[in-house]
């Protein structure tokens, strides 16, 4: 009996293995895609957020530092961050949308006051912004999906090296022990048929 329950639980251990092999293939593999995606949103969100704050530099270059605090003291526009969960190879990770607020106008102060450096910093920013939410969504989901091959990866060891080879070794013994006795069993029965026989 006990046999028969060891060599089920090893044919289910080495059909898990597969397919937790199978699995961590996959989450490898969309784990490449999100790097590529997370490396290409961050080139592209530096190189937007750089020319941004270049144009903040040039407009506080021509500006007085009480002009634009009073210019961007007050924001224009807002924006609402919608989060949800969306499943990649049963890891719940982050998805994230933006939601414009009612008001549209980029720009909450008057022209005649700054100069077009700040409108042209301010534009940029307000762009760049849903990059930015992008990248930190991006971001999140390597980093989980980075923790779950370590633990997927963890998992295939400990039945690859461990829980597999011990089964085995088990299976192995019980049967060597089984035959054992039923080559005892042979000889006793041969001894008793030849004492009968004398």
């Amino acid at each position: 009996m006990e046999l028969r329950t060891l060599k089920n639980r090893l044919k289910t251990a080495v059909r898990g293995h597969k397919l937790l092999k199978d699995k961590a293939d996959e989450t490898v593999r969309q784990f490449m895609n999100y790097i590529r995606l997370n490396k290409q949103l961050r080139e592209e969100t530096e190189g937007e957020v750089t020319d941004a704050l270049r144009s903040f530099l040039m407009a506080s270059a021509v500006n007085s530092p009480e002009t634009i605090e009073e210019a961007v003291a007050m924001p224009a526009r807002s924006v609402k961050l919608k989060s949800d969960v969306k499943n990649i190879m049963s890891v719940s990770v982050p998805s994230i949308e933006i939601e414009e607020g009612d008001n549209t106008e980029l720009y909450p102060y008057s022209f005649a006051t700054v100069s077009s450096e700040l409108d042209s910093s301010i534009a940029k920013l307000s762009e760049v912004l849903v990059k930015l939410v992008r990248l930190a969504e991006v971001e999140k989901t390597c980093n989980m999906l980075a923790d779950e091959i370590e633990k997927n990866r963890r998992r295939v060891n400990a039945l690859e090296y461990v829980m597999i080879p011990d089964h085995e070794e088990t299976i192995k013994y019980i049967t060597m022990k089984l035959d054992e006795n039923e080559r005892a069993n042979t000889i006793r029965l041969m001894k008793v048929k030849s004492m009968l026989a004398k």
